[in-house]
Formats: structure tokens, C-alpha cells, sequence
């Protein structure tokens, strides 16, 4: 059991070799408390952590700990919101602690945990600048990332917590023109803080591209046997790294020692059985990026995972896979606009369901 387990750890690590970050996409006090995040740090090299609106509500229907924790909540907090996080932010705190040493050995440049601002202000650019300071503050640990949704509101409020010196995780990306605005949007923040003579070292953002989501909703607009169903996704993912590692924009904020804002593919669990289980996981493996992955993923890559190089330059077979569904009407940008508009209605609502587990 123990060779297998090592084995399994070392591929793992082999992606960590190529470059890669994996970060788990979960978070309950559980994991903290069985030392499984600890484990999975020390053993598996894990560089990350992330969490969203689902993933807590799950973890408070099911999480013991949380369930005998909500009696006191209930009587010293007066609103739903501060039971929230006054349950789970000591969570994030301490995961946060667990990844320090990582942080402090990487340099800044991993060991971090996401937290999100509420769903309900993705339209709103000044409360989401304002949520991300308070949380920011009321979290305390510089290896916290403020998770932020990819509207245009949210790409607003990106400069702002940019300048004010915040790590962000601009989540639900689906799209080319939101991966282009997040970066201009990154940089003017940057840009800004050199112009009133601020530090921009050691401000962390990544760019949070969803990746299973957009071949769902292609597939379904294509003929059960057409091959181009299941390429869109990895075609469009790696065109975006191709272009990422091209630009030659951030050479001036580098020379200020400023981090670049990385590529992090998210939502890369597969959705059919008839799928390799982690084929997102080795089709997107590429240095300077990360790979978000929920546990039975990891699980699967650690028994039966390939690490090797995926991503690059070339992408003319990309580019062709492209050209072909668009050829077929398919527009991937139209389909951006409608994920982005289904995941925030789903987070919308896993917010309201765990809100209504406090009351």
C-alpha cells in the first residue's frame, strides 16, 4: 500500500516539475481538522486551495463540525452573512497557516487559498471593491486570494483591488474577450500603483478559465458523431496559453518585480463517463499555470494520472478546431456569455442555500 501510495504521490509532484500548480478545488473544516490538507500538502504536493459558494454549501450540509457549531452562531450573529463567515472564515485562516510555509519558500508565488465575495454583488463594482477590502482585512493572511466573478462589474473592481495591493482570483471565465479584459484590466491596476510609486511585488492574481462547462455546451449543439465534440474547450484553453506566453506586455511591470497573472484552469472534472476521467487534468498540464482539481480528480491522477508537457506555442491544430465550429455556426464567445450567466445563477443560489443552513 505504501509503494502505491508514494507512486501515486510522485505524479503528483512530476506536475509540480513541469511547472505546474495543482491546487484543490475544496475546502470544510473536515479536511483541516483529519489533517487530509496537511497530507496533502506534505505528501502530494498540493500548492493550493480553492472554495466557492457550492463547495461551502456542501461542506455545512454535511460537515458535522459545522452543524454543531451553528447553535452559538445563530445566537451571537444577527444576520445569516456573518454566520457564514464567522463559520468558515477561521477555516480560511487556518488553511491559509497551513500553506504559509509554502508561501514563504515560493517566494509568493504559491501556497494560496481562495475565498469568494458574495455572488450577489457580481453586478456591483463598488461593493465588490469594498466586499474584497473588508474580507481582505478580516482574513489577514498574505497568501489570501479574493475570488471575484469575470463580469464586467467584476473586471472593473479588478483594477481597483489590484492597486489597493489585494491577491485576486477572477472566477467563471469562459471566453477570449473576458480572458483579454481580465489581463488589461490586471494591469492598469498595476500600472497605477507604479505611477503613485507603490510596491508591486507580491500581488498574486490568477485568471480562473472553466474548461469542462464549454464542452458540454457545445457537444450539445453538435451531431452525436461529429469529432470536433469534446475538443472545444482544451482548443480554446490552449490558444489562450499560446497567446499568454507570446505577450510581451507585462516585461515593463517584471522589471518591478511584479508577479504575472497566471492561466488557472478550473472546472476540469470530466462530465460523462465515456470520458477519461483526467483528461482536463493531463491534456492542460503547461509551465507558469495552474490546474484546479476537486478531490476524487486528484484521487483518480494519483492511480492512474499521465504528467507530461501538454501546452505550448503551436497551436495551428487549435486554431483549425476553432475555425471548424465556427464554420458550423458555433460561436464561443456567445456560449462565454451564457456560461458566465449560468454559473453566477448557480453560485446565486448555493449562496442562498447555505445562507438558509445558518438561520
Amino acid at each position: 500500500m505504501n509503494n502505491t501510495l508514494e507512486h501515486g504521490a510522485s505524479r503528483l509532484r512530476a506536475v509540480a516539475q513541469l511547472g505546474q500548480q495543482l491546487w484543490l478545488d475544496n475546502l470544510s473544516r473536515e479536511l483541516l481538522v483529519s489533517g487530509q490538507l496537511a497530507d496533502l500538502i506534505a505528501r502530494d504536493g498540493v500548492q493550493g486551495l480553492t472554495s466557492n459558494p457550492a463547495i461551502f454549501y456542501q461542506a455545512i450540509q454535511h460537515d458535522p463540525a459545522y452543524q454543531a457549531a451553528l447553535p452559538l452562531l445563530r445566537t451571537a450573529h444577527a444576520s445569516p452573512e456573518a454566520r457564514f463567515e464567522a463559520l468558515v472564515i477561521p477555516d480560511v485562516q487556518r488553511a491559509c497557516d497551513l500553506f504559509a510555509p509554502l508561501y514563504r519558500d515560493a517566494d509568493g508565488k504559491a501556497g494560496f487559498v481562495s475565498f469568494e465575495v458574495s455572488p450577489r454583488l457580481a453586478h456591483d463594482a463598488a461593493a465588490t471593491v469594498a466586499d474584497a477590502k473588508r474580507l481582505w482585512a478580516l482574513i489577514a493572511r498574505p497568501n489570501a486570494m479574493i475570488k471575484i466573478p469575470a463580469t464586467p462589474a467584476g473586471i472593473a473592481a479588478l483594477e481597483e483591488v489590484i492597486y489597493a495591493g489585494i491577491n485576486v482570483n477572477m472566477t467563471l471565465i469562459f471566453s477570449a474577450s473576458q480572458i483579454q479584459a481580465v489581463r488589461a484590466a490586471h494591469r492598469r491596476g498595476l500600472a497605477r500603483r507604479l505611477q503613485d510609486k507603490l510596491s508591486v511585488q507580491r500581488i498574486a492574481s490568477v485568471a480562473s478559465v472553466f474548461i469542462s462547462r464549454i464542452d458540454v455546451a457545445v457537444d450539445a449543439l453538435l451531431p452525436a458523431a461529429d469529432p470536433l465534440r469534446g475538443q472545444a474547450a482544451m482548443a480554446a484553453a490552449r490558444i489562450a496559453y499560446a497567446d499568454w506566453k507570446q505577450d510581451s506586455g507585462f516585461a515593463v511591470f517584471a522589471a518591478f518585480g511584479a508577479t504575472p497573472q497566471w492561466l488557472l484552469w478550473a472546472s476540469t472534472a470530466t462530465k460523462t463517463t465515456a470520458e477519461r476521467d483526467v483528461r482536463y487534468v493531463e491534456g492542460l498540464i503547461g509551465a507558469d499555470t495552474i490546474n484546479t482539481v476537486p478531490d476524487a480528480t486528484l484521487a483518480a491522477f494519483r492511480d492512474h494520472g499521465v504528467a507530461a508537457a501538454a501546452l505550448g506555442t503551436e497551436v495551428q491544430a487549435e486554431r483549425a478546431v476553432l475555425a471548424q465550429l465556427a464554420h458550423q455556426g458555433i460561436d464561443l464567445e456567445t456560449i462565454g456569455q451564457q456560461l458566465l450567466a449560468a454559473g453566477l445563477l448557480q453560485f446565486e443560489q448555493a449562496f442562498s442555500k447555505l445562507l438558509a443552513l445558518t438561520e
